[in-house]
């Protein structure tokens, strides 16, 4: 039977008892003017004990490309442009420690220089003639230089690193930004665990390459043209000696890149699924002791955990085979310069001096190449964690936030109009398959000031429906109206800001009582959180706990029971005031007592506002203005609970007797 029928005479009932809703001018949360503002009546102060904190996070000036298809690298690059100024300075403390590290070399060949010629010395030849003087002289340089070493040494640390910082600090915001605007679809098909992996591990990775890896590619290049230019400049004859192991370290390096790729890619991932898998069984803890079944789950955590060890293991074998090949063509270029420049220095080819520096260049040259096996390590680990980050970020939100704003004043009419809907499937890719309609062709009507329940068997399609009128999801066909408004044209902070939700599954964050009353309501002042407890019911236990409003609940409220849990939810959505309040069965973990307290808070709550109630136990719904009765997704039987309960073949009837003890 569809609603439609019943439309009409609902109408009337409502305009009848017209309910006047009063407007305010003002409100105690400042929002964004999208948003709807709506002072508690509570409100007696303007003190604020719990503040929204002000903005750490500013996203970067160019965005991430929209191609998926561009190399990680280049996408990470431009979150370095916001720091362009930054990058240029640390690059230059970069290059200026490795000019100043190169020194020594130098210096020591002018020391072996001045003992070897003496008054021949190239210090002698430039004015300086006692031996001692020369002495004094080179040490005087060599602790000037060392000193500036030192310093810029200190200023490239500091300056990569605090960048590292501010590059992860924007690409892990903005990655939690997006993923809090995805809608709850992605959400059913991906662990939290794997979430957090690439949220905290994965760009942490990219830190660490930040860290050492951008210095060292630098150094590398900087070291390599310096200690070239000396050479050609000091013994040109000898310089492709020096070269002659590079094109060969060069040309393995990339090959050894290409074959870690796809290894440390497969170690992200396995790194994720471990971490869904342990923070799934230390969510079930409890479960896990009741059953006895530690054993059990260690057991498991070694699969998932050998699993990632061989992963790892298949990489750190081939990373570290890449050193020692380099070492051999280092000890070749090294011997080359020995040997042959030494044969020059016999030969009166070569100053003596000249060939130590020549011998100490060629170590500094090409021993750092040993260090492009851990800096290509680094980078591989930070490429398939950068790209694990960018897939995550190239998610499209399936729900797509609409541009209008709802007038400051918001009555609170719900309209579903046909509206059809059914889950899907999802994952990177994208929606992959689809399951059976859960809401079929739904039509009612809920005046504005009303109170309707939605009631029905398990799996009807009742909770479905409230995340649909907070556009969790997107309706498949038909659409939602709030004041007349497509739901689809609203912004969420219109849409949400109007909609106060107390669910069967309440959520506390781990922080203080009041600051879990006052969230979303952040410039609540400690009398408005306490009135909206005392219409709640739950300022007399809330003083009983060991520091009242100040006391803490634990993770996901752990330290409270279901009742005060509930109690404490529902004193969250007073103190928000929303025109449109839902209880999607409140009361359905709790016992007798705390079900009479909640009804009592629900008929204080009801007054001037509209009342959507989710309910399995009628006895919660007998005094709403409408009853909605909902069967495998359609609308069966919509009236009043006198109405319903009287009708001697319909669904609500059979409920009712069966909750009463009637039926046998």
């Amino acid at each position: 039977m569809g609603d439609h029928q019943y439309r009409d005479r609902f109408d009337i009932e409502a305009t009848d008892r017209q309910i006047d809703r009063p407007v305010y001018a003002s409100s105690l949360v400042t929002r964004p003017s999208s948003l709807v503002t709506r002072p508690s009546p509570l409100v007696t102060h303007h003190s604020s004990l719990v503040t929204r904190p002000s903005s750490l996070y500013n996203p970067p000036m160019t965005t991430t490309p929209t191609d998926p298809t561009t190399h990680p690298l280049r996408r990470l690059a431009t979150y370095a442009r916001a720091y362009r100024g930054r990058v240029a300075l640390a690059t230059l403390y970069s290059i200026l420690n490795k000019i100043f590290d190169l020194a020594p070399p130098v210096l020591i060949g002018m020391a072996v220089d001045v003992v070897v010629s003496r008054e021949d010395s190239i210090l002698a030849r430039i004015g300086i003639v006692d031996v001692t003087h020369q002495l004094i002289g080179v040490g005087l340089i060599t602790a000037v230089l060392w000193g500036f070493e030192s310093l810029f040494d200190y200023l490239k640390a500091v300056g990569w690193r605090n960048l590292a910082q501010d590059i992860q600090h924007d690409l892990r915001l903005e990655t939690y930004d997006h993923v809090q605007r995805l809608d709850m679809a992605y959400f059913e098909e991906q662990s939290t665990g794997g979430l957090m992996s690439i949220l905290n591990d994965d760009v942490n990775q990219l830190e660490r390459f930040l860290d050492v890896g951008a210095n060292e590619i630098i150094q590398l290049v900087t070291t390599i043209v310096v200690v070239l230019g000396m050479f050609l400049i000091a013994a040109p004859s000898v310089t492709w000696l020096t070269v002659l192991p590079i094109p060969f370290i060069v040309y393995g390096s990339l090959k050894f890149q290409q074959r870690l790729a796809p290894r440390y890619a497969a170690v992200r991932e396995q790194v994720g699924i471990l971490n869904s898998f342990l923070s799934n069984n230390l969510s079930g803890i409890a479960t896990v002791k009741s059953y006895t079944a530690e054993a059990y789950e260690v057991e498991r955590a070694a699969v998932e955990s050998a699993q990632y060890r061989r992963r790892n293991t298949a990489a750190i074998r081939l990373s570290s085979a890449f050193v020692p090949l380099i070492r051999m063509f280092i000890m070749g270029g090294f011997i080359a310069i020995m040997v042959f420049g030494g044969i020059m220095v016999i030969n009166g080819q070569l100053n003596v001096g000249v060939y130590s520096v020549l011998v100490f260049m060629t170590q500094r040259l090409l021993w750092p190449l040993t260090r492009l096996g851990e800096t290509l390590d680094l980078y591989q680990r930070a490429m398939a964690s950068t790209g694990r980050v960018f897939r995550l970020l190239d998610v499209a939100p399936a729900v797509i936030e609409g541009p209008t704003a709802l007038p400051a004043a918001v009555r609170g009419e719900v309209e579903f109009r046909d509206v059809s809907f059914r889950y899907q499937w999802r994952d990177y890719e994208g929606y992959t398959d689809s399951r059976p309609h859960v809401l079929r062709d739904l039509s009612f009507h809920i005046p504005a000031g009303a109170t309707a329940a939605i009631v029905g068997p398990t799996g009807s399609g009742k909770t479905t429906v409230i995340k649909l009128l907070l556009r969790f999801y997107d309706v498949q066909s038909g659409g939602i109206r709030l004041d007349g408004r497509d739901i689809r044209d609203l912004s969420f902070d219109a849409l949400r800001g109007a909609i106060g939700l107390v669910s069967q599954d309440v959520f506390l964050f781990h922080g203080s009582v009041r600051e879990n009353i006052a969230y979303g309501t952040f410039g609540a002042s400690l009398d408005d959180i306490v009135a909206a407890a005392r219409t709640a019911e739950a300022h007399d236990f809330i003083m009983a706990l060991p520091d009242g409003y100040d006391t803490i609940v634990g993770e996901r409220g752990q330290k409270l029971s279901g009742g005060q849990r509930q109690r404490i939810s529902i004193a969250r959505a007073v103190l928000k005031n929303p025109p449109v309040l839902i209880l999607d069965e409140a009361t359905s973990s709790v016992d007798n007592e705390t079900e009479a307290a909640i009804q009592r808070s629900m008929e204080r709550i009801s007054v001037g506002r509209t009342m959507i109630v989710i309910a399995h136990r009628l006895s919660t719904v007998r005094n709403a203005d409408r009853i909605f009765v909902l069967e495998n997704g359609e609308l069966r039987e919509a009236g009043t609970h006198d109405e319903l309960a009287h009708a001697h073949s319909g669904i609500y009837a059979a409920l009712w007797r069966v909750q009463t003890g009637e039926a046998r």
